[in-house]
């Protein structure tokens, strides 16, 4: 919990990719600051687990399976959330896919295909369904999940790199679109993180997972709380003059 109080006290919040990693970080920590959280994911049986873990230490979950390529999933999510707790405040759009990949003309149209559907179509249907349910109360805050492979060409797959490139476009554009209504938009880029999705990548061994974390100055992967730290920091009124921003939590990697 922040010093002062609950950063996110009286909140409601929608986080997808709550299943595990950053998500579910997110989750644990959104509701020790306060806020009372929805848990979007395809893997249901996780997501009311760690809904019912939150709930039984003294917190309100809800959760809200589903998958952010589907529109009809978002809007019942943020419905679940309206009809639990009355509104939607914020919501963390953090579900995203990545997968090891060879070089762009080796790749197959379906990587393709589904590293988009996941990364940017998902952030757009969460956004189509979110801000709805934010424009009467005139307030809401969004942060969406980039990378580092949205500012800059990276080791990632040039799909996973193209991808996180339009999630801060998305995030811009509706920052602008938004902003007269009192909704703020805001983007993560973020470093390497030690989460269920590098498994596969850092099991190849020490020296893999050094590499990874030796190209941020800090010369660490990520802890997922970290990330999520920031989330809550942009979804509360404490960065109230935050929008349209690409915010790197990545230990240093986009400064060299």
């Amino acid at each position: 919990m922040t010093p002062g109080g609950p950063l996110l006290a009286g909140k409601v919040a929608l986080i997808t990719g709550a299943s595990s990693g950053i998500g579910a970080a997110a989750a644990r920590h959104f509701a020790d600051e306060g806020a009372a959280v929805v848990l979007v994911a395809r893997r249901a049986h996780l997501v009311e687990e760690l809904a019912a873990r939150i709930r039984e230490a003294g917190g309100r979950a809800a959760a809200a399976p589903g998958d952010v390529t589907r529109p009809a999933d978002m809007e019942r999510a943020v419905a679940t959330a309206v009809d639990r707790f009355g509104r939607l405040d914020c919501a963390f759009n953090n579900a995203g896919y990545a997968s090891a990949g060879t070089v762009l003309h080796e790749l197959a149209d379906d990587v393709f295909d589904r590293t988009m559907d996941v990364n940017v179509r998902g952030v757009w249907n969460c956004l189509r369904a979110q801000i709805p349910a934010m424009l009467p109360a005139g307030s809401g805050s969004v942060v969406n999940t980039s990378s580092v492979a949205g500012v800059r060409a990276t080791a990632a797959s040039a799909p996973y790199v193209a991808a996180k490139h339009a999630v801060i476009g998305l995030t811009r554009a509706a920052a602008a679109e938004y902003g007269e209504q009192g909704i703020r938009v805001n983007a993560l880029v973020v470093g390497s993180t030690d989460t269920e999705m590098m498994d596969g990548v850092l099991s190849a061994g020490p020296s893999v997972r050094a590499g990874f974390g030796g190209k941020a100055i800090q010369r660490r992967l990520a802890d997922p709380a970290e990330i999520a730290r920031a989330a809550a920091w942009l979804c509360s009124d404490a960065s109230s003059f935050t929008t349209g921003a690409a915010i790197a939590v990545d230990g240093g990697r986009t400064a060299k």
